[in-house]
């Protein structure tokens, strides 16, 4: 009688976890801070396309497609996020002098939100956008499914039971805290942190592949090498204009400690 007793009440307790998680779990946003160009978007509700305009805020199920010579910068799970702090910005990377870095040696990035660069030509599906708070931990869940094009990503660090994945047409990439860029066929470069993509090669032959900070990885050719310079400073200019943070280390002025006199050094007695 006893055992049936306790294992009722932990039975109860358990749904009462589980009913309380549910409940916690609330649907994310992506909000639109900047467009270049045009682009268009669909949801579930309403599958006719639509023009994209900056201040629009996504839900998942959201379709979002860039024309030629376009971008979109869209920020997540950040409803205060503004129009003019990214543009801002991003007319500021456009006209500031920066040298050069290379892929073999360079500061890591942090990124300081969790934001999403969509270049020209692609189509991306906001699949799922979740978040709960769990005690102390906020918990994500963010899925994507990059159909065609290139998209670049700015991810703060997660809690352990978050999750950030991106569908591409032959693999899936699981991305922790890190900044990346990723193509459709298959290319992702990795800024700072590190990314696990599963991939399906032509053979149908599965191969799962870690790419580290500064490298890129073909997945249709199994290949890993640095990040070419060129692009490795167009994505740190693209990553600054969704605030990823500077990887321009500070300056540092030497102390002039010269002292100068000033005549007359005592005071004057008037007359």
């Amino acid at each position: 009688m006893k055992l049936m007793k306790s294992l009722t009440n932990g039975l109860i307790a358990l749904a009462v976890v589980a009913a309380l998680s549910a409940q916690a779990a609330e649907q994310g946003i992506a909000k639109v801070v900047h467009i270049r160009g045009a682009a268009r978007y669909t949801t579930t509700e309403n599958p006719n396309w639509r023009p994209l305009k900056t201040g629009a805020v996504l839900k998942q199920g959201t379709v979002i497609q860039t024309a030629a010579d376009s971008y979109v910068d869209v920020v997540l799970n950040n409803p205060n996020a503004t129009t003019a702090e990214s543009a801002a910005l991003g007319a500021a990377d456009a006209t500031m002098s920066n040298p050069d870095v290379s892929s073999a040696s360079y500061n890591q990035p942090k990124a300081e939100q969790d934001a999403i660069r969509v270049y020209e030509n692609t189509v991306l599906g906001l699949d799922k956008l979740t978040l709960s708070q769990t005690g102390a931990d906020k918990v994500t869940d963010t899925q994507l499914d990059l159909k065609a094009g290139r998209i670049l990503g700015t991810v703060k660090k997660l809690s352990a039971a978050s999750k950030y994945e991106i569908k591409i047409p032959n693999g899936v990439a699981g991305v922790r805290g890190t900044i990346y860029s990723i193509s459709s066929d298959g290319i992702l470069s990795v800024l700072s942190g590190s990314v696990v993509l599963a991939y399906v090669g032509a053979d149908g032959t599965p191969t799962t592949q870690e790419v580290k900070a500064g490298q890129q990885y073909d997945a249709k050719t199994g290949q890993i090498t640095d990040i070419p310079e060129a692009e490795l400073n167009q994505r740190l200019k693209d990553a600054r204009a969704l605030r990823m943070g500077s990887t321009v280390p500070p300056t540092t002025f030497t102390v002039d400690r010269t002292v100068y006199y000033v005549s007359p050094t005592t005071a004057e007695t008037a007359d």
